[in-house]
């Protein structure tokens, strides 16, 4: 994936004849129909992206090619993120809540219509495959707003195999996240001060904006406060981005993307970054959002009981680096690394990146228990170069709070 302020070109549009060093040459993206491009896909490619990830079938912006701006937007002023690879699934029915209990780990149990909470998901073996936020929209309808995996064909098996009576599918609903710490001004403006007060974290409520149709969220993956506006007319995306960006023009808004560094800073989980395929919830941190103790059963529930009886043994654990081994230059870690401790593997570090705020490399480990005390010393080589890693607190300093902690 190009990175950077490199373009999305095939590789064959790549000149064969330069005198780049291998090390300094990064593949790219091929553009094509076989994966889907969201409905603001022109409107980012009008604001400059430089680089796509591709997430739930679908082209999502990682880049606008200025890393460090990107950054200072997000925590001083407001960007605007296309994350509408973040696909919704809905379910709905007569049976829609006690399957959508039955996917979930979490007690659902007094959930509202326009309220939503964290609902992680499991496989019989109890192994975390999704870790969706759960809107509700009605009793008998709801949305599973998802990570990056095909859980729609997971809820539609279940669905079948359950005799529910419901149906299971995809909608037309694309969110538009803005976050920063004038978001909430932003949002005012769009939306007035009586809807957006309204809204405590994981509200959500039907609003139109110059005629769109839109599900507004008090969401959003940073600790930078935020919405989230699930478009639910595809064919307007373009129109939604440019009345966004219009509006925030006086409090300086500007493209940005999901921000590895902030998210590491502030302790947010990266499902399918952070963890591998046999990780539990309990292993990820998620272990406040698991209910064991109720009646009601849900996919993975006695794999999970006996896990806790056993002990768990791996955690994931924010780290930091203990020199200046490795260069922002170096950053973002691309493949996971094999940790040590006294020499002996512990497990991986599975993400590293630059914070601007702490000035210093810092990580996010997923390790044995025996490696888990803050202030713990470890070692990983890094393309060559052993670097020194400390485990700190959750996160540096804060406790662990994940973006979708209600």
């Amino acid at each position: 994936m190009g990175r950077g302020n490199q373009t999305n070109k095939s590789l064959d549009a790549q000149p064969r004849a330069n005198h780049r060093c291998v090390c300094c040459w990064m593949p790219e993206i091929m553009l094509g129909p076989r994966v889907r491009k969201s409905p603001y896909y022109e409107a980012t490619v009008a604001a400059g992206v430089s680089a796509f990830t591709i997430y739930n079938h679908m082209y999502m912006p990682t880049s606008y090619g200025d890393p460090a701006e990107e950054y200072r937007r997000m925590t001083e002023r407001v960007a605007l993120w296309d994350v509408a690879g973040q696909r919704q699934i809905e379910i709905v029915g007569p049976d829609a809540a006690s399957l959508t209990q039955y996917l979930s780990a979490r007690n659902l149990a007094g959930l509202k219509s326009g309220r939503a909470r964290y609902a992680p998901i499991c496989d019989h073996d109890g192994y975390l495959i999704n870790d969706p936020v759960l809107l509700c929209l009605a009793t008998d309808r709801f949305w599973l707003s998802i990570a990056d995996s095909d859980l729609g064909l997971w809820a539609k098996a279940v669905a079948a195999e359950r005799g529910a009576d419901v149906q299971v599918f995809e909608p037309d609903a694309s969110p538009l996240a803005i976050q920063g710490p004038l978001a909430e001004d932003l949002a005012i403006d769009l939306f007035g001060a009586d809807v957006v007060g309204q809204l405590g974290f994981f509200h959500h409520v039907g609003v139109e904006l110059d005629g769109i149709g839109l599900v507004l969220c008090r969401s959003g993956w940073s600790k930078q406060n935020g919405f989230e506006l699930f478009l639910t007319d595809g064919s307007r995306g373009v129109e939604l981005w440019d009345t966004v960006m219009a509006a925030g023009a006086r409090f300086g808004i500007g493209p940005g993307t999901p921000n590895a560094s902030e998210r590491i800073e502030s302790g947010l989980l990266s499902f399918g970054s952070d963890n591998d395929s046999r990780t539990d919830p309990f292993e990820a941190g998620l272990g406040a959002w698991v209910n064991l103790d109720g009646e009601y059963d849900f996919i993975g529930k006695t794999a999970l009981l006996k896990r806790v009886e056993s002990g768990i043994e791996r955690s994931l654990v924010n780290v930091s680096f203990a020199d200046d081994s490795l260069s922002a230059a170096s950053l973002p870690l691309e493949h996971p690394r094999s940790v040590r401790l006294d020499g002996q593997v512990v497990g991986e570090l599975r993400n590293a990146v630059w914070s601007p705020r702490l000035d210093q490399a810092i990580g996010i480990g997923l390790v044995q228990s025996s490696a888990t005390t803050p202030g713990t010393r470890l070692t990983v080589d890094i393309d060559g170069v052993e670097c020194s890693l400390v485990v700190a607190s959750e996160p540096f300093g804060t406790p662990r709070r994940l973006f979708s902690a209600t």
